[in-house]
């Protein structure tokens, strides 16, 4: 290659350039005609390369649960780099590992007592179905391969993640995917549910619909069935009352092992530690992410009861239990996030404040209600969703456009999924700031 064809290489793909960078969940053509920049955050708000503030309506991608750049979290994590930058965990080691764990087994619900740590919630996810796999493996229940999700669920990007969730746009394009997959019914219904605060009174019923997959398949063929106590990427569908105690009954009764995705729902965004603790029901798998470094190093894994774990510590002391893991399981940086965040979330009390602002961010929400463009609103603990009356012949347009117009001309931060707008502020907003989202989202809402 000559000099001049690398000098045009090197100006097609300058640093100012937005085409190298291939962004995901994104129309890229789109966002890179008007991009949406974010250069800093700072507590409750980013601030764009010009220096406007824009509140964050979202905890990022409800990660950030914690609110933005706090001290305690940013100096651990420099101290870390500085002391341990990398250590591997296959074969060995380094301390906090281990004090992480442990403080995740005692916030997890009694009897979830063991972590394995992985860098997101999709390898989260992916890790919890291969371990229900390998526990009837090893237990002599080999025939049980079968996985089931549910439909509307997401549960991450990998694989596992994708055959066992049920929302279509993320499956369509990859083949196949696992074979021995069915699904749950997904529990919105609009009819009897519209504008529900906290958990539906009608839907608990539909957990029976595992009976019925369970008929279908033989129990001998189930290994797990995976679900979000709150599915809160398809639009913030909270878990209808009693669904979660049933499909726990019924999982018992088949030998069927629980799975609970927490990578949203954990650390503080329902107004408790997990999901779990909030609505008394302990699966025998649960995944986080997200939440436990509130965003700032990525991290996620699962919590397995003593009964799955005992189950592989068998054979000669040298021979390894459960072949999986990841190069980066336990970063020593990611370790010092999840310490330092766990303590700015029990010394702030955040999962408490979410509890205790909860009735007040419902009332905001549904202040929303009567607006010509609404079509529903759903809000549980620090989350809610709006749904929109689609364009004719255009879905998912309008809630663009809604994003869009939030973020370049309101100064505020929401996400959307097709015509659902879905808000899950910091749980460090303040009422204050919860009346300004939703006032400042009902003055865009009555521009449609």
């Amino acid at each position: 290659m000559s000099a001049a064809d690398d000098l045009a290489r090197s100006e097609a793909l300058s640093p100012n350039d937005l085409g190298a960078f291939w962004m995901p969940f994104t129309p890229n053509r789109s966002f890179k005609k008007n991009p949406r920049l974010i250069a800093r955050a700072k507590d409750m708000y980013y601030y764009t390369p010009d220096g406007r503030a824009v509140m964050d309506g979202t905890a990022g991608l409800w990660c950030c649960n914690a609110g933005h750049a706090r001290e305690p979290i940013v100096k651990a994590i420099q101290r870390q780099a500085a002391d341990l930058d990398f250590a591997p965990t296959f074969q060995f080691a380094h301390p906090q590992a281990f004090t992480l764990a442990t403080e995740l087994a005692l916030m997890a619900p009694e009897g979830l007592e063991h972590v394995f740590f992985a860098n997101s919630g999709s390898e989260g996810v992916d890790t919890a179905l291969k371990i229900a796999l390998a526990y009837h493996n090893v237990t002599g229940n080999g025939s049980r391969t079968r996985l089931i999700g549910r439909e509307r669920g997401y549960h991450g990007v990998g694989f596992g993640g994708i055959s066992v969730g049920g929302i279509v746009t993320n499956r369509k394009h990859y083949g196949g995917l696992l074979g021995g997959v069915d699904h749950l019914p997904h529990t919105y219904d609009r009819e009897k549910q519209a504008f529900t605060i906290g958990e539906p009174e009608w839907g608990g019923h539909l957990a029976d619909e595992l009976e019925r997959i369970v008929a279908l398949h033989d129990a001998s063929t189930i290994a797990a069935v995976i679900v979000e106590p709150m599915a809160g990427s398809t639009g913030v569908l909270p878990a209808p009352k009693g669904y979660l105690k049933r499909l726990r009954e019924i999982c018992d009764k088949h030998g069927i092992l629980l799975i609970f995705d927490e990578v949203i729902t954990a650390f503080g965004r329902l107004g408790y530690a997990t999901a779990a603790e909030r609505y008394g029901v302990t699966p025998d798998i649960m995944t986080f992410a997200k939440g436990v470094t509130s965003g700032t190093v990525p991290m996620g894994g699962v919590i397995v009861s003593d009964r799955i774990h005992d189950a592989f510590m068998k054979g000669p002391d040298h021979a390894i239990e459960l072949f999986h893991g990841y190069t980066y399981t336990a970063h020593p940086l990611a370790v010092a996030a999840g310490l330092a965040t766990l303590e700015v979330y029990r010394g702030e009390g955040l999962f408490e404040r979410a509890r205790e602002f909860e009735a007040h961010f419902a009332e905001a929400a549904m202040s929303l209600k009567g607006l010509p463009v609404v079509a529903d609103i759903r809000v549980v603990g620090l989350a809610a969703a709006v749904d929109l009356h689609p364009r004719q012949g255009a879905p998912g347009a309008l809630g663009y456009e809604v994003m869009e117009r939030a973020f370049h001309h309101h100064d505020i931060m929401v996400r959307v999924t097709a015509d659902t707008i879905a808000l899950s502020p910091p749980l460090i907003v303040k009422p204050s700031e919860i009346d300004a989202l939703f006032e400042t989202l009902k003055r865009l809402l009555g521009e449609f």
